[in-house]
Order: structure tokens, then sequence, then C-alpha cells
């Protein structure tokens, strides 16, 4: 099993980065994926990562302690979770994928080096979207 960590602090409430996490279709599209479809509790997502096209179908699940979290039903994963915790002093998101690829439908397009460089790109994107969206917001 592979993870991905990443953590930033906000200037905004706690209670304003929980709910821009919980609007899952803005906040996953500011990852930067091609395509993105939400139908609760299903996330379609498309991407290219080099030459491959990534396809994944994720499904949103409660895990304790997690203001978000998912897991992948049908893509290019053995296993893949997602979540998002958030500490509230200071107002700190952190954000952790585990994942296991499935080495027969990746082969050596990618690895797990690959992987983690573009979740970290993904995530920090999202971050981002954080930080500029309550740039005005308390």
């Amino acid at each position: 099993m592979e993870t991905v960590s990443l953590s930033r602090t906000f200037e905004a409430s706690p209670e304003t980065i929980r709910a821009l996490v919980t609007d899952v279709g803005p906040f996953i599209e500011a990852c930067g994926f091609d395509t993105v479809s939400v139908a609760e509790p299903m996330v379609h997502i498309e991407n290219r990562v080099g030459l491959l096209s990534v396809e994944l179908d994720l499904e949103l699940v409660d895990e304790p302690g997690a203001v978000l979290a998912y897991e992948q039903r049908e893509g290019i994963f053995e296993t893949m979770t997602t979540r998002y915790e958030l500490d509230e002093e200071p107002t700190t998101l952190t954000a952790t994928t585990d994942f296991a690829l499935d080495i027969s439908l990746v082969g050596e397009l990618l690895d797990a080096t690959v992987i983690k460089r573009q979740r970290r790109k993904e995530l920090s994107a999202q971050f981002d979207y954080l930080t500029d969206v309550t740039a005005d917001r308390p």
C-alpha cells in the first residue's frame, strides 16, 4: 500500500472549509481532472496522466473523523481511498490517499512514483482552490 498525504492551514473558519469540502462537485473539480460528474454517492472522474487515460468510479463513504471520504469502486487501482480531516485550531485540512496499483491494468505505464507525484499535484490544486475561494471570507 502506498500513501500520499498533504496538509495546509487556512485563514478561514473550520465551518467555511467544511462547507467547501463537502460541496463535492466543485471541490473534486478543483483537482484539475478532465471530467468530473457527481450523482451522490457516486463520483466519476476522467483524467489523462502521461500517455494513459484514467477513469475512476468513486463512492462517497462515511468515515469517522473525516469531513469527506471516498473509495474507488472501478478503475486502475486494486484499492484506493482518500479522506479529508479537519483540525480546527488552527484550521488545518489534511488529505490522505492510500492506494495499491492493479499492475495487470496499468502495466509499466504507471508506477507508484508517478501516481504519488500526480496525486500531490491534484491535492495541492484543491488546497489552492480553498485558499482562493476563502480569500475574502472569515
